[in-house]
């Protein structure tokens, strides 16, 4: 395992003095502590915690319960496999683009910006292209004790603009909110000005102009929070983000359940996630109905031919990426394989 900070395990040291001992046995019921990339409001996490705990408990004679924790609750976000691994937490099921700075690989199978066309096609890939085991190989390499039950996307974020952006051309010249690393290499491989701000500053950053437009979330989400009200160009289905989240638990949980209850618990994530995704879209497609009927904002779709050329320019900074890491670009290899199989990219 990498070397970790002192303060880092003071963090983990002062959690696991707070916390009661994650894995417990009571009546034959082993009980989980999951973090969670979701706010204690967020529609994900509640939706999961009514609808999809209640149904795991029932799978396995309720052998196992979990309980899904908010963003930040027991150890920074950055640092839930650490927290794993040292059992401090049974598990996470979280936003791989956090570690992208333990290596490039995560960038890559984090969010491939631009790449896949739907949420389906990356639950595709983790589910039946490589793309979990993938991401198992590179915690293996990076000598972290995690076990990758699953990943996949719950949702194609939308792009909220104040000025219409009708195809790549109208990206040149335009400031955009877009995190540091891929997504932010591709907008400015595109002609854009990206800025690095973080997400509770993008409505006020939008209002005073500082940007034109935003990477920033699902169009539920971009709704509710009101960003609609000052950006009436939102673009859906999205352009650019499909983030990839991650189910794991650490070896030493996965290996005290049966193979009975190993098999239940992968399926209950495939459910629980397609059902998610499932949801999040519904919710995502009525609200663009609404906004599409009225007057005051228009939903712009761009057509597939600039989506194509997006992912073009997209793939000349996934090459760059990929040639960070030696895991990086294994990475890179498992997604245009994947890719290349759906029609996404073209056969050589």
């Amino acid at each position: 395992m990498k070397k970790r900070s002192t303060t880092l395990t003071a963090v983990f040291a002062t959690a696991a003095v707070l916390m009661v001992a994650p894995v417990a046995q009571a009546q034959d019921t082993l009980k989980l502590k999951i973090q969670t990339a979701a706010t204690a409001s967020h529609f994900s996490l509640r939706y999961l915690t009514e609808n999809w705990i209640p149904k795991l408990a029932e799978m396995t004679d309720g052998r196992i319960n979990i309980e899904l924790l908010p963003n930040g609750a027991v150890v920074p976000h950055r640092d839930t496999p650490d927290a794993v691994s040292m059992g401090i937490l049974d598990g996470d099921y979280t936003s791989v683009m956090y570690f992208a700075g333990r290596d490039p690989a995560f960038a890559l199978m984090g969010d491939l910006t631009a790449g896949y066309d739907s949420a389906d096609q990356t639950q595709a890939f983790c589910s039946i292209g490589g793309g979990r085991e993938m991401l198992q190989k590179i915690y293996d390499e990076e000598s972290l004790d995690v076990h990758v039950v699953g990943c996949g996307a719950y949702s194609r974020e939308s792009f909220v603009s104040k000025v219409p952006i009708r195809g790549v051309a109208d990206l040149k010249g335009k400031k955009i909110r877009a995190p540091e690393g891929l997504a932010s290499a591709v907008f400015k491989a595109a002609g854009a000005t990206p800025v690095a701000i973080p997400g509770s500053e993008v409505y006020t950053s939008l209002e005073k102009g500082i940007i034109d437009a935003a990477d920033n979330s699902a169009y539920s989400n971009d709704k509710a929070n009101g960003m609609h009200d000052i950006a009436k160009y939102p673009i859906f289905p999205g352009i650019h983000s499909t983030p990839f989240q991650q189910f794991t638990i650490s070896n030493s949980v996965w290996d005290e359940l049966s193979k009975a209850d190993q098999e239940i618990l992968t399926v209950w994530y495939e459910a629980a996630t397609n059902d998610l995704r499932r949801a999040v879209d519904q919710q995502d497609r009525e609200l663009v109905a609404i906004d599409r009927a009225g007057d005051d904002i228009e939903v712009i779709d761009w057509s597939q031919k600039d989506r194509d050329a997006f992912r073009e320019i997209a793939m000349g900074e996934w090459k760059k990426f990929a040639a960070s890491s030696k895991l990086a670009g294994e990475a890179y290899e498992t997604h245009v394989k994947f890719l290349k199989s759906i029609g996404l990219l073209a056969n050589d």
